[in-house]
């Protein structure tokens, strides 16, 4: 049976959208990036960083999610040819606005129901609330799809995804079933935040603009010094700890102000070394470093991240068969497989979580 998935990340730059089947063998059928515009954008990162208040303006942006979700799913069911009886189930992550495992609740929106009924293909979502409701972060989901998919007997491997946070999974290659994965802290959302500022522009294509700049020692300490880095996993982090406040209370404690441009390669350098730090305790002597998501575009950020582990090779996840673009949306189609086999979706060595549980609710046609 054929699976699809759908992710919006931290980043709010657009909704993956793929196509798949996982028996007798993985195969990626289609895909497809479908646009957020840029009003529905500032609505979402409004409301994940607290600045919007009361339900109403919610609901509608679930509603709004909703709608949007079932357009991406249905263009690529069209652009495919592939017939919509084929698809068994929709697997879809929503849009974070808030994750707060620390009080005990995630909230994702994009309103399932409503990708039911315009798709008329059933619906699973709402994925991480059983791992909270059992202890667990919620976060991060994927490393299970990982170990599934990037195992290897031959190498360790660590699996890095780079959207607007950043996660890792770890396989040793003498116990791939051995997993731990957690997030590391930001991966693009503060780069993009600040070029936005300064600039204007949604991101540093390349990385360009902060290559140009220079590391500033003394904010890069600063910026490290916050706790989440020193915190053991499980853990999970979003927009509600590492966004613009965040970084100007950095910056306030120092004079003068530093270049505009030698903040963005220093938050460039967090990222890798947050990344490289997370990756060094995993303890491994050679490591495959794989790199998921749009920081996987990044040239500068593969470079520094290279630089930081030398003893590593660092590369894409296109180099073991799928584009980083579309790994976590493979993710959640696997993880709506994984519902329908009645197969738990969390691994509690990574969230935390008292055991493993089917992950999903389920929205009928």
């Amino acid at each position: 049976m054929i699976y699809l998935g759908l992710m919006s990340g931290t980043s709010v730059d657009a909704v993956d959208v793929v196509l798949t089947r996982f028996t007798p063998e993985f195969r990626l059928l289609a895909h497809s990036s479908y646009p957020i515009e840029r009003k529905t954008r500032a609505a979402i990162l409004a409301l994940a960083e607290g600045q919007v208040d009361g339900l109403d303006p919610l609901g509608q942006l679930d509603r709004q999610l909703g709608e949007l979700f079932a357009a991406a799913a249905n263009q690529l069911i069209e652009q495919s040819g592939i017939d919509r009886q084929q698809i068994a189930a929709i697997g879809s992550h929503g849009q974070t606005v808030r994750h707060r495992p620390e009080l005990g609740f995630t909230l994702q929106i994009g309103d399932p129901s409503r990708i039911a009924e315009l798709t008329g293909i059933r619906t699973i979502a709402d994925f991480r609330r059983r791992d909270l409701a059992a202890g667990g972060q919620g976060a991060p989901l994927v490393p299970a799809f990982h170990r599934d998919l990037f195992s290897s007997h031959e190498q360790d491997r660590v699996i890095v995804n780079i959207g607007g946070m950043a996660n890792l999974t770890s396989l040793p290659q003498q116990n791939p079933a051995a997993v731990i994965g957690f997030d590391t802290g930001p991966g693009n959302v503060l780069l993009d935040a600040w070029i936005h500022q300064c600039l204007g522009k949604p991101c540093d294509l390349n990385g360009a603009w902060g290559a140009g700049g220079q590391i500033l020692p003394e904010l890069l300490d600063a910026l490290l010094d916050e706790p989440f880095f020193r915190q053991p996993p499980p853990k999970s982090t979003g927009r509600e700890l590492f966004q613009l406040e965040w970084l100007q209370s950095k910056l306030a404690q120092l004079t003068p102000h530093p270049a505009e441009q030698d903040i963005q390669a220093t938050l460039a350098e967090l990222t890798a070394r947050s990344i490289s730090d997370a990756i060094r305790a995993q303890g491994f002597s050679h490591p495959a470093v794989y790199v998921c998501g749009g920081g996987a575009h990044n040239g500068y950020l593969m470079g520094r991240l290279q630089a930081l582990l030398p003893e590593a090779r660092v590369t894409a996840t296109s180099a073991l068969g799928l584009d980083p673009d579309w790994v976590e949306a493979v993710a959640f189609a696997w993880l709506a497989w994984r519902t329908d086999q009645n197969l738990s979706g969390n691994l509690p060595a990574v969230t935390g979580a008292r055991g493993e549980r089917v992950l999903g609710a389920i929205y009928p046609a």
